[in-house]
């Protein structure tokens, strides 16, 4: 046991922990003022159906001892696990990082389905969804399960945690079906100093989320902090730039996005690259992301934040870009293209092509269960009035006159709505 390892991840876990409530800022800002809380609760509801599950059943599942495709049972309701080591620090300690990662994985998924997911029916499939796509996904690659075995690199989870929503994302965003208003209102976001403060928070708990993957207060986890640091910074520098050139002046919510891909894009490289190579790799996953948006916008596919975009597309670019720019003489695990090692390349591929085709079935399969069984949306009239009201029994804003449900009405004509990340930044002027 290391009392400095255990310091600095005691640290990391509630710096991972606070990301979830910043990811809540950053979608709630995003969305009409109706929908707000509602928004909110999606991911802050995480911290207790899915951290419940982990400790019960899904830690064991993703790194107990198990098959190259599951952990096995062993460690359900947390047995076996106590205060002694798991390498340098307490078991315990390990088992609480690791949860929060599969927390706000779950809560990412929910900006697809926005203002008009019955949320009743949105528990029910994070719960399943953490413990059927999750768990298998992260013992592929944290777990030594097969995937892991192979050589694939993903330091704090580009495949297991963003591949792997906004694949389950695009999935759910096609089968709950679009907001009935969908191109037919203006729907702008309805409190955009919410998604800066989001996007800060975010870019905060997020050295815990990959230097914290280190494990440790060690070298791997000065080279992510170091990469964290970075990286978002290239992508905001190219993304400020796409935006001059295409609207002529910079957005805030384009610069809070591209804030967040650069954190994306780094998440599986970060322990495994060099500085300079994070800076280019952040530039450079600006603009996959950036024209996913635009072209994302021109379609019917109602993904209301964009998370296919700044998620998968950022994920998968993050994934592929780690077996470019591994470098063997900073990790000590593996040399990515530029320095000799093309096989890599061709690994990363196949981890981010398994996340998509088992998230992506699986997302699917859960989904028409649970509508099987109860309404994935909510009603017309409920979808109308805004969730905050007929989900929850609450409004985000008191006007003059006092709570009621004219009154979110009205707000709502009023504000208007979020159409997504790309209608906000990238509309044509």
């Amino acid at each position: 046991m290391n009392a400095a390892d255990t310091g600095w991840m005691l640290v990391s876990t509630a710096l991972v922990l606070l990301m979830t409530p910043a990811l809540a800022f950053f979608y709630g800002g995003l969305v009409r003022s109706k929908n707000s809380l509602n928004t909110m609760m999606m991911s802050f509801i995480s911290l207790g159906f899915v951290g419940v599950v982990w400790a019960v059943a899904g830690y064991s599942l993703s790194f107990a001892p198990g098959n190259d495709l599951i952990g096995d049972l062993s460690r359900v309701g947390l047995k076996g696990v106590g205060l002694e080591p798991q390498g340098t620090i307490p078991h315990y300690l390990f088992m609480a990082y690791q949860g929060t990662f599969c927390i706000i994985t779950a809560a990412l998924i929910s900006g697809a389905i926005v203002e008009r997911m019955r949320f009743s029916a949105y528990l029910i499939f994070i719960t399943l969804w953490a413990l059927a796509v999750y768990s298998p996904v992260a013992h592929w690659v944290w777990g030594g399960g097969w995937l892991a075995k192979m050589g694939a690199l993903d330091f704090a989870g580009g495949t297991v945690v963003h591949v792997n929503a906004g694949v389950a994302a695009l999935v759910a965003a096609l089968v709950v079906g679009k907001r009935r208003d969908f191109k037919t209102a203006a729907l702008l976001p309805h409190n955009v100093p919410f998604v800066l403060l989001g996007a800060g928070l975010l870019w905060f708990g997020w050295f815990g989320f990959n230097a914290g993957s280190a494990v440790g207060a060690n070298n791997s986890a000065a080279l992510a902090f170091t990469t964290t640091f970075l990286a978002p910074m290239g992508t905001l520098f190219v993304w400020t730039l796409l935006d001059y050139v295409r609207l002529g002046k910079p957005t805030a919510v384009g610069a809070a996005t591209g804030i967040v891909v650069g954190l994306v894009a780094i998440t599986p490289a970060a322990g495994f690259i060099g500085p300079m190579s994070a800076i280019a790799l952040g530039a450079i996953a600006a603009i996959p992301s950036y024209f996913g948006l635009i072209i994302r916008a021109r379609t019917s596919l109602d993904d209301s934040l964009d998370v296919v975009a700044a998620h998968g597309v950022g994920g998968t670019v993050g994934a592929l870009l780690t077996g470019v720019f591994a470098q063997k003489a900073l990790n000590g695990v593996a040399d990515g293209l530029l320095f000799g090692n093309p096989g890599q390349l061709a690994i990363q591929g196949v981890a981010v092509l398994a996340a998509i085709v088992y998230s992506g079935a699986m997302s699917f399969v859960l989904l028409k269960l649970i509508g099987m069984v109860i309404p994935l949306r909510a009603d017309a009239s409920d979808e109308s009035t805004g969730l905050d009201i007929t989900q929850h029994g609450e409004e985000a804003y008191v006007h003059a006159g006092g709570s009621s449900v004219m009154a979110a009405q009205s707000t709502s004509q009023v504000f208007g709505g979020s159409h997504g990340l790309a209608q906000n930044h990238l509309q044509t002027r």
